[in-house]
């Protein structure tokens, strides 16, 4: 087996090394001992980790969420079924966010309406809006 430098570890997994270094703080990556070079030597499996972090990011999940669903992957008392509570949760708390973007727009669009676009900042209704 081959292990990784932080920095050969962050290339293969596409972040920066201080990427890694915030993941382990956080305790998503295994704490890694250094070696009398000082460098820490990371497992390989450790790239599709870093890879599974990322894309859960990318879905919308927080750290905790991510550590969470990861502690899930090595429980095998665990049903599936908890993993898809939590992505029903997921997906729960985006339709919410939807509603609420579009209510957001719904109201902007209302001001940038009324908003000539022309004459004084002093007179801009929009910014009147903002007021009340």
């Amino acid at each position: 087996m081959s292990y990784l430098t932080t920095g050969r570890l962050a290339r293969e997994a596409g972040v920066n090394v201080e990427t890694v270094r915030y993941y382990e703080r956080r305790g998503l990556l295994p704490k890694v001992p250094r070696k009398s070079s000082g460098y820490r030597l990371w497992p390989p499996d450790t790239v599709k980790r870093i890879r599974f972090i990322k894309h859960a990011q990318d879905l919308g999940f927080s750290l905790r969420e991510i550590y969470e669903l990861l502690s899930l992957r090595t429980d095998k008392t665990r049903s599936c079924s908890v993993v898809k509570k939590i992505a029903d949760e997921k997906i729960a708390d985006i339709d919410e966010k939807i509603k609420a973007l579009r209510r957001i727009r719904k109201a902007l669009l209302k001001l940038s309406e009324i908003c000539p676009g022309s004459g004084p900042v002093s007179d801009c209704p929009i910014l009147e809006a903002l007021d009340r």
